[in-house]
């Protein structure tokens, strides 16, 4: 039985799929809350949000992510970071999903991955859990009703957490799979209930397909100046650096926290909505996002909670330090309505660097952000991947190395043009350690990352006086207002000094032999830049 809003023409039944129970079309929020409490996925929590458990997935599972291999994609897909997949094992993994998944119900959502129309693309997320279906219509953009009457899907992402792979019959790894096939336009995710799992798998589709069209895809956060979309920023980092924290700046107005694309035309979000993590969130220093885990229909995801009471317990990592919610864009106050922005006035590269070598802020020239950019240094923060349990240093290229189909290079020299286009200020920020390294340092006070983040967004810091950073050669300032000046150098923070240069030493030498795959694919003066 079909029930809800769709194209007529295009039913699951148009694309072969058939045999289902009740498929529920485009179900609004109050419509998918309904169905997950009524299916026990999960359990009401305050406000109206929504509590549930992934089970043995409480992250990623980037090791179980396949891409079908054939003539149109051979040249053009990194497989050094893609693992392949022949077409017929797809094939017969599509067949056998197909199969399992008949006279079972399913939930079907019609979305838009893109705030500009121009290059958005059109995405219909299959879900066996109706909490997936609030969760990646939280995420994605949402039609309205005309919009959705004449909606054709480009892509489809099948998700069904019960179907188990053979790994012998569809050449994958284990009973997990991630399966990404291009020239049939379909994803296909089995044996996780992991959310995320649906928002990058939309991502990657995205990295692949815009570089052909001139449009950088971003693994960014982005905001910009309250009345003015010129004077946009955009954050790079992996999760757990701060981009959803960082840019959620009541000052400026949120553009998005996670996934951006730059065109000609300026800054656009992939997405319409934030997932953001909850491990140890304060009402003091992110009060919107703390006020969201209250918010009809707000996906709480892995949280500990009292059984009585409800009450959220954010500092508790027992089940894992990958908590989450998942809300959509307009429960924060100041953001963008319609998820454009300008050129970037300003790049912030984030790290979480658990050496403790990096200053809290540095300057980059275009050379220097190039080669910070394609090495990506930081550090996997647990839980966001299975099996990290500890800060974990880590070179992440183009700081989302995860879901790059493309060769690096191919994002790298459209950020370079991009740079060179707009005459962007470059800066990395190091949000992970000061004082020692992982264990025995601290981390970075978040109250001096956002002074320098201010000044550098107000264009003060740019007047600050500047020191060469002996070790990777780029400008740090020697002091800012409200931040201390010992900070600023890390070398000052530690108690033994030989430690951090012994320490510093270390990280240059990975940072050389991590670059040097990159060396035969850039210009001289990136080159320069890698010897500082």
């Amino acid at each position: 039985m079909t029930i809800g809003r769709v194209n007529p023409a295009h039913r699951l039944e148009d694309q072969g799929i058939n045999g289902l129970g009740n498929v529920y079309y485009n179900l609004i929020e109050p419509a998918l809350v309904e169905a997950a409490v009524q299916r026990e996925e999960g359990r009401l929590g305050l406000g109206g949000t929504f509590l549930v458990s992934t089970g043995v997935y409480t992250g990623r599972s980037p090791k179980d992510k396949f891409v079908v291999r054939s003539p149109a994609t051979e040249g053009t897909i990194w497989w050094e970071n893609n693992g392949p997949m022949a077409p017929e094992a797809f094939d017969r993994l599509y067949e056998d999903m197909l199969a399992h998944m008949k006279g079972r119900d399913y939930f079907v959502q019609d979305l838009f991955a893109g705030a500009d129309p121009e290059h958005r693309l059109d995405v219909r997320v299959v879900t066996e859990l109706a909490w997936h279906g609030l969760f990646i219509r939280h995420l994605l953009r949402r039609p309205d009703r005309a919009e959705l009457d004449a909606f054709v899907p480009e892509f489809t992402i099948i998700n069904c957490p019960s179907f188990k792979a053979d790994p012998a019959r569809h050449g994958c790894r284990t009973e997990t799979v991630i399966a990404l096939n291009f020239d049939r336009k379909l994803i296909l995710i089995g044996n996780t209930e992991y959310a995320g799992e649906n928002k990058k798998s939309v991502f990657t589709l995205l990295n692949y397909i815009l570089p052909g069209k001139g449009v950088m895809p971003m693994h960014c956060s982005a905001n910009h100046a309250i009345g003015d979309t010129g004077e946009t920023a955009v954050f790079f980092g992996l999760s757990g650096t701060g981009k959803t924290t960082l840019s959620a700046d009541a000052s400026r107005t949120l553009i998005g926290d996670d996934e951006h694309g730059w065109s000609e035309k300026g800054t656009f979000n992939f997405e319409g909505g934030c997932y953001a993590k909850t491990i140890n969130l304060s009402p003091e220093a992110e009060p919107e996002i703390y006020a969201t885990t209250r918010r009809f229909g707000t996906v709480i995801e892995n949280m500990v909670y009292d059984p009585e009471t409800l009450e959220l317990d954010f500092a508790d990592a027992s089940l894992t330090e990958n908590t989450r919610c998942a809300y959509p864009l307009d429960y924060i106050s100041n953001a963008s309505e319609s998820g454009l922005g300008g050129h970037p006035k300003n790049v912030i590269m984030l790290t979480c660097d658990a050496y403790g070598v990096l200053p809290p802020i540095a300057r980059l020239t275009p050379a220097q952000a190039m080669y910070h950019f394609l090495s990506g240094f930081t550090s996997k923060t647990p839980g966001t991947e299975r099996g990290v349990t500890e800060p974990t240093p880590t070179f992440s290229t183009c700081f989302g190395q995860p879901f790059m189909p493309r060769r690096p290079e191919a994002y790298g020299k459209l950020l370079q043009e991009k740079i060179a286009q707009t005459g962007a200020e470059c800066w990395l920020v190091n949000t992970g350690w000061t004082g020692g390294k992982f264990g025995a340092g601290k981390r970075m006070p978040i109250k001096a990352t956002r002074a320098l983040l201010t000044a550098a967004l107000d264009g003060s810091l740019a007047r600050a006086e500047f020191r060469k950073d002996p070790n990777f050669g780029f400008e740090v300032p020697v002091s800012v207002p409200g931040v201390d000046d010992a900070l600023l150098n890390p070398r000052d923070t530690w108690a033994d000094k030989a430690a951090y240069d012994a320490q510093a030493r270390k990280l240059v030498e990975m940072f050389s032999q991590n670059f040097a795959q990159y060396v035969p694919f850039i210009d001289a003066d990136v080159k320069a830049a890698a010897i500082g």
